[in-house]
């Protein structure tokens, strides 16, 4: 008898619709698995076997066919044990025919559990958009996969609870949840607030714009001086998510298996630190099939690099295009897949290997030479994507000692989250639904919101000839300029905006 089961594969961060199909014939017993399935789905065979006959059903002892259609599309892991299970019991009449309009997924562990497989939330949504009423998830997985509204979740814990729930014997309860995602949430407490770190006005001031808009920014100075507690505080004081975004996040998460266990929505924006040894793939995705990497990970939120020139030339050099595009793209001779990179990439690092270079108290070791070598470990290229360039200093003792409390990062993020809506319905109102930030904007958004009088044109005209900007860091300057005037509440950009802004531009060495 032959038995169809719909199941589904991930690949990228979309899903697709997988039909499993299980044929019985006469002949030795024999479990032949078909259809472009990976290591883990071959696997998948005695894991099956187990789990009915420690279930307490029957297996075959004839010759077992399981089809994988499309035969052309990669399976991979082994969400596919439950479906496999279902289509066997299915063809020996042990339990009735699935309905086409039931999705099943899910591990199967020896004793007949159901164990987590990743991807539940694109799985979810690739069952709306193909009008499937109902999927089998596993019930650590359930919270996840009912993010999505139109589609009923029955989550299993066992195989046995699948059969007694198709037989009638004993129904599973759907899984139902209430997503609330207001603005009038609890407080995120974060580990560093901008009120407990002393002085760094400046620099407070640079990463407050490079939140407001989400702008590039990268930190120099010495060993010490605060450049990674910045760094840390930021997630403090970015805005909180809408719903849209937060589904976007979770999705990639779910995909790269990162979600933690009690969390089934994302509801702040990520903050990605990957140390300086990470390989290439683990920064910008990658493996014989694909997988998001850091890059994508920070989609939405801060990618950190700390001790920036320490990281591989190579692994530097490949986020010139995430930090262009917006997205990461990984090509392989199975095919191209296309991740979301649209982060706001912080960066730390000392002006010289020693890390003294221009300090006031102590000297710096290292000769010119030493040091022309170690900042060009950053190529012009990726520099010139960075929008704001800003130099922290040492405190001073009379600032460390002080009691007083600088500004908190509620108040700091409010005039933010401002900001953010002012820039929102600036590119609504104008059918620009693609660009969210000043720092998405395209050589078209600038050349329509970042006009400036005669008064500003000299002053980049100036700029421009003495500090040698580029094409690119004349429209960064500019989309800088509409942030700092945004956090001003003023609708033209003035000559006070752009020289704020012309002060976030590097300096060379000195």
């Amino acid at each position: 008898m032959l038995a169809k089961i719909q199941s589904c594969a991930v690949i990228g961060l979309e899903a697709a619709p997988i039909q499993v199909e299980v044929d019985i014939a006469h002949g030795l017993e024999r479990l032949t698995l078909v259809g472009l399935p990976d290591a883990a789905v071959r696997e998948s065979g005695e894991r099956v076997r187990s789990a009915i006959t420690n279930s307490g059903f029957y297996f075959p002892q004839h010759r077992l066919t399981v089809n994988l259609a499309p035969a052309d599309v990669r399976k991979a892991g082994p969400a596919y044990d439950l479906p496999i299970a279902l289509g066997i019991l299915t063809a020996t009449r042990q339990v009735a025919q699935v309905t086409e309009d039931t999705l099943v997924v899910g591990e199967l562990g020896l004793d007949g559990g159901v164990r987590h497989v990743n991807g539940l939330l694109p799985m979810a949504a690739m069952a709306k958009r193909q009008g499937y009423r109902q999927m089998f998830v596993p019930a650590v997985d359930a919270p996840e996969a009912a993010l999505i509204d139109g589609v009923t979740i029955y989550p299993v814990r066992t195989l046995r609870d699948v059969i007694q729930h198709l037989t009638g014997s004993q129904s599973i309860p759907p899984y139902r949840t209430e997503l609330d995602f207001g603005q009038e949430e609890t407080e995120t407490l974060y580990p560093v607030d901008f009120q407990d770190i002393k002085g760094q006005e400046h620099a407070k001031r640079a990463l407050e714009i490079a939140c407001a808009g989400s702008h590039n920014l990268l930190m120099k100075g010495p060993p010490g001086a605060g450049k990674t507690l910045l760094a840390r505080a930021l997630p403090s004081i970015l805005p909180r998510l809408d719903l849209a975004e937060s589904l976007e996040i979770t999705r990639i998460y779910s995909v790269a298996d990162a979600l933690p266990e009690d969390t089934p929505l994302i509801r702040t924006r990520p903050f990605r630190a990957p140390h300086h040894t990470i390989s290439h793939a683990g920064l910008v995705g990658g493996g014989r099939w694909p997988r998001p990497g850091e890059v994508s990970l920070a989609h939405r939120g801060v990618l950190f690099l700390d001790e920036l020139p320490e990281f591989g030339s190579k692994n530097l050099e490949t986020l010139r295009q995430p930090l262009e595009d917006k997205v990461v793209t990984i090509s392989r001779a199975s095919g191209t897949l296309t991740f979301p990179a649209n982060f706001m990439f912080v960066a730390a690092m000392n002006p010289c290997p020693c890390g003294y270079y221009g300090d006031e108290r102590k000297e710096c070791t290292c000769s010119m030479g030493m040091v022309q070598r170690y900042q060009n470990r950053i190529s012009g290229p990726l520099m010139d994507r960075i929008d704001i360039h800003v130099e922290v200093t040492r405190v001073p003792f009379q600032k460390l000692a002080s009691l007083d409390g600088g500004e908190s990062s509620r108040a700091i993020r409010e005039r933010v989250e401002r900001a953010r809506a002012i820039q929102r319905e600036r590119f609504q109102a104008w059918g620009k639904e693609h660009v969210r930030v000043n720092g998405d904007m395209g050589p078209a958004e600038v050349q329509r919101f970042c006009g400036i009088d005669e008064a500003g044109k000299q002053l980049m005209r100036a700029a421009v000839r003495q500090m040698d900007l580029s094409a690119r860091a004349y429209h960064r300057v500019l989309k800088i300029s509409r942030t700092i005037a945004d956090l001003a509440g003023d609708e033209t950009i003035q000559v006070h905006h752009l020289a704020e802004a012309l002060q976030y531009r590097p300096r060379g060495l000195h």
